[in-house]
């Protein structure tokens, strides 16, 4: 696969030469490929906000380059040219809801591609397409975003990032404050994104949202890259699981309670499904 994203040697220094001076990335290098489904972890403070506002150019490296296809960002780059980044990158807040401004659920979803140059006729039509994808029914355009639930609204949120047709995806705690049902409707959306060719990067602390939906995990600590494999591979290293401070999954919890008293499953578990499914073919083993 081809690497989408390229992140090579760098660090980033918020207010230098300031008392208030604070080092928050330390000689990050990462590759990303065209289609991964990407998590990045971390306690608060370890970098990760910091780490993908580089890929959309919300921040500039203070050392070391960011390169996102063929746009090259470093602390040169003149945030003129960055526009063309930034509708190809999106970015989805924590409580994306909050950034809703317009009158009408269509103007506030049109918005974006207006604002990247398309006249409205287009920039509706990219609307309409983003509101569909996200589940936002056709009753719904021309009421203010305000009177919608929470969930509709934050689904009405991330149409007005797909509406500009990102090829790269970034999220920050795309589930938190949302009931089971409103995370799995998000993540849904987010799978068929993925299927369609978009990169997703996802800031998250919910390690089952990890395990069950990432095909590779980032672990950040303080700054710098702590570990960078797939999930399975995480949640198998207890001491690093504990030197980071991070949760386990529900699965995988239940994993380490079976290994505890004397039950060893085939492989780590990331799903309740796997847990049930690896429990039967061991009872059927013994009989």
């Amino acid at each position: 696969m081809d690497k989408q994203i390229i992140l090579k040697n760098v660090d980033f220094i918020y207010q230098p030469d300031l008392p208030s001076e604070k080092q928050a990335l330390t000689n990050v290098s990462l590759e990303i490929e065209n289609g991964e489904f990407m998590a990045i972890v971390g306690k608060t403070g370890s970098g990760k906000s910091t780490l993908v506002q580089m890929i959309n150019g919300l921040l500039k490296p203070t050392l070391g380059e960011v390169t996102v296809g063929d746009i090259k960002i470093n602390n040169q780059t003149n945030n003129h040219n960055l526009s063309e980044l930034r509708q190809k990158v999106g970015m989805i807040f924590q409580f994306p809801e909050k950034q809703l401004f317009e009158d009408t659920v269509l103007k506030d979803v049109a918005f974006g591609p207006i604002n990247f140059g398309d006249d409205e006729p287009t920039a509706k039509t990219k609307a309409i397409k983003a509101l569909s994808i996200v589940g936002v029914s056709k009753k719904l355009y021309d009421r203010s975003p305000f009177e919608l639930s929470g969930g509709q609204m934050r689904r009405v949120a991330i149409a007005g990032t797909i509406a500009c047709e990102p090829q790269i995806l970034i999220l920050d705690e795309p589930t938190v404050g949302l009931d089971p049902n409103g995370k799995n409707e998000i993540l849904k959306i987010i799978h068929q994104l993925n299927e369609k060719g978009v990169t997703i990067i996802m800031v998250t602390h919910d390690m089952d949202v990890v395990a069950q939906n990432a095909n590779r995990v980032v672990v950040m600590n303080k700054g710098r890259v702590s570990s960078d494999s797939t999930p399975r591979e995480l949640f198998a290293n207890p001491e690093l699981i504990a030197n980071n401070s991070l949760a386990l999954p529900d699965s995988v919890q239940i994993y380490y309670d079976l290994v505890h008293d004397g039950i060893q499953l085939s492989q780590i578990p990331l799903t309740a499904n796997e847990v049930v499914e690896q429990i039967t073919q061991k009872r059927s083993g013994v009989k």
